[in-house]
């Protein structure tokens, strides 16, 4: 329900935004732009197919890129744990029992993928195997699986969608204005156009991003609480503490770096662009939890 109503207000802010640029651009400078709800349409089209197929090959791209061995005949105590954690949890959660593979990754580190709720894939890293007792790997799970049930990575295809929509759209409305208004160019493209149009989709995706890592951050708090409310809230603040205590984690692909539980560490003006909150802000918020 609530990446539904999520997704309805960023669309009416985007139509509000948009009625706003059109009355100006017509009204008070008098130019004419064009078929604006053709435009739309193709900038839709363009900015969600991007997003959704990138969702539908996440898994196949994750299990190629990250090296995922999926745990299907398990050869040990800790692979039959795995499983077996995993299958209880989902059954909490109220979703089909996912994939559950490992990646060699020397630094602690876990995600979740899918296109659905109901066919998802959770790895972790042997790193994190490694590194961290029973319990904190059990924490960890729980963080992945409550992202499953949660829908976050549909919700994030949406939002990447909208947001993309958004830049294509502006970006050529600008494109136009200058094209018109500056150089005076009355029929088709001309150079104005192109090269506005790419400076425009440029410094409109990295405000776009801000955006889309700031929901990110805003599920990983989601997340946080969820993976207590399975594992317990000790459990989870534990596991959290020892990812801060943990060295540097390996750079996860930038397609599945706001699926993984631990992203490193930023600051300054790098801090709006994070798709992951601080883990002390991730602990402060957790231990003011009922």
């Amino acid at each position: 329900m609530m990446r539904i109503v999520l997704f309805l207000m960023t669309n009416v802010a985007i139509m509000a935004m948009l009625t706003v640029v059109m009355s100006v651009l017509t009204n008070v400078f008098g130019v004419q732009l064009g078929n604006y709800s053709q435009l739309l349409v193709m900038s839709a089209v363009i900015g969600f197919a991007g997003s959704f197929i990138s969702l539908a090959m996440s898994k196949s791209m994750a299990k190629r890129s990250m090296g995922v061995q999926l745990i299907e005949n398990p050869a040990n105590q800790t692979e039959h744990w795995l499983l077996s954690t995993v299958q209880r949890q989902a059954q909490q959660a109220g979703i089909d029992m996912p994939e559950v593979g490992i990646f060699p990754s020397a630094g602690p580190n876990a995600f979740a993928t899918g296109m659905r709720k109901n066919s998802a894939l959770v790895a972790v890293s042997s790193g994190l195997l490694q590194e961290m007792g029973q319990d904190e790997v059990e924490a960890v799970l729980a963080h992945e699986i409550s992202h499953v049930a949660n829908g976050d990575m549909v919700t994030l295809t949406l939002i990447q969608g909208v947001v993309n929509t958004f830049v294509f759209f502006f970006a050529h409305i600008i494109g136009r204005f200058v094209d018109r208004a500056v150089f005076k160019n009355e029929s088709g493209h001309g150079i104005g156009f192109f090269v506005t149009q790419i400076v425009a989709q440029i410094v409109l995706s990295i405000l776009a991003s801000a955006i889309v890592m700031w929901f990110s951050r805003w599920r990983e708090f989601r997340a946080d609480a969820g993976g207590a409310k399975l594992a317990g809230r000790q459990k989870m603040i534990a596991a959290l503490q020892r990812l801060k205590s943990a060295h540097e984690p390996e750079e996860m692909p930038g397609e599945l770096a706001a699926f993984g539980i631990n992203s490193g560490r930023a600051g300054g003006l790098k801090r709006f662009f994070m798709s992951h909150p601080p883990l002390d802000e991730r602990i402060e918020a957790l231990q003011r939890m009922r």
